[in-house]
């Protein structure tokens, strides 16, 4: 099981009684080890991805994303200087390089995001060809609907909605206060809420019962693959997605 700043720790030195964690992996690459910055990319990517495909609503662009914010984070890495987990220190170089290429994209007036059609690759193969009709429907349209929102609201629902962070952790890692991110989930929910009322009047989606913590209820979009194990320590084994590409 992950944990919030230890990550898996099973893979990198697996005989050891007490594997290294997050911080310790951060430090020994800023003195030169050369594998340990690999297996933290490998720790995290799979969240990594599910957050940049989400935001982004292409495979392509999710995965040059979350390279782009892999090398930021293997180069800045002596910058780090604990204030944060380092989970959250790595979700949000990789939220900024997502809305990095939101903006990109708005300026030159074009957005993979509009697509219906790149939005539809984001169901994996075997989940398009054998979920029900219903399911596939309500999935895309879920998905096109958190693609209308602006690039701020879209990260903060993300974040809070669809990957379960707290809204405190959510504000650390988008570095904007509290406040700042109950209202971006709030206007968000507002915009998405015709849709759900009408996904939920034809009984094709579920209420998520109450909140727990400082959570807020979830939409039910089933997650996004992650990348599969590539067993490498470059730091740019994100490119293509890790096979999805």
């Amino acid at each position: 099981m992950a944990t919030a700043e230890g990550g898996d720790r099973e893979h990198y030195g697996s005989g050891a009684a007490d594997p290294p964690s997050d911080a310790d992996l951060l430090a020994q690459h800023v003195a030169g080890d050369p594998d340990a910055f690999g297996e933290l990319a490998r720790r995290h990517r799979d969240r990594l991805w599910a957050v940049a495909l989400r935001t982004l609503g292409d495979r392509e662009e999710a995965a040059d994303a979350v390279q782009d914010a892999l090398i930021s984070a293997f180069r800045a890495a002596h910058t780090f200087r604990g204030q944060s987990a380092v989970t959250t220190w790595l979700h949000r170089i990789t939220v900024n390089a997502c809305l990095d290429r939101v903006r990109k994209a708005a300026s030159r007036k074009t957005s993979p995001v509009d697509d219906p059609e790149r939005l539809d690759q984001l169901l994996e193969p075997h989940e398009s060809a054998e979920a029900p009709a219903e399911r596939h429907d309500l999935h895309r349209e879920l998905l096109a609907a958190l693609a209308t929102l602006p690039a701020e609201q879209r990260a903060a629902l993300v974040l809070v909605d669809m990957q379960g962070y707290p809204v405190a952790e959510t504000a650390r890692i988008l570095d904007v206060p509290v406040g700042t991110v109950k209202s971006r989930c709030a206007r968000g929910r507002a915009r998405l809420a015709p849709l759900l009322t009408h996904l939920r009047s034809d009984g094709r989606a579920d209420e998520t019962p109450g909140t727990e913590g400082n959570r807020t209820p979830r939409a039910s979009v089933p997650p996004a693959a992650g990348p599969r194990d590539t067993g490498t320590s470059d730091p740019t084994v994100m490119k293509g997605g890790g096979g999805h590409r």
